[in-house]
């Protein structure tokens, strides 16, 4: 390798490296990037469907019901032995 080829290499992943950081370091400093994320918490659920195709004939669909209510929501995720109902 060439002395001029080290530094072309030095420098490109140099610019490289700077780049990502420099993207990396946007990003973080925005807190949601303009997208809106989640549901509002209120009363009742969101239904979300799944469809899933193997494309010979088989697949599944299956549709699911979260709660929007935050606290019902977590209690969801506390296994049936240590629930207090």
């Amino acid at each position: 390798m060439t002395f001029l080829t080290a530094i072309l290499s030095a420098l490109i992943l140099a610019i490289l490296l700077g780049r990502a950081i420099w993207i990396l370091r946007k990003e973080a400093g925005q807190e949601d990037g303009g997208r809106p994320r989640g549901i509002d918490p209120g009363t009742g659920y969101t239904e979300i469907e799944s469809d899933y195709s193997s494309g010979v004939g088989g697949g599944n669909q299956l549709t699911s019901r979260v709660p929007r209510d935050p606290q019902e929501y977590a209690r969801a995720f506390v296994p049936r032995r240590d629930r207090q109902e």
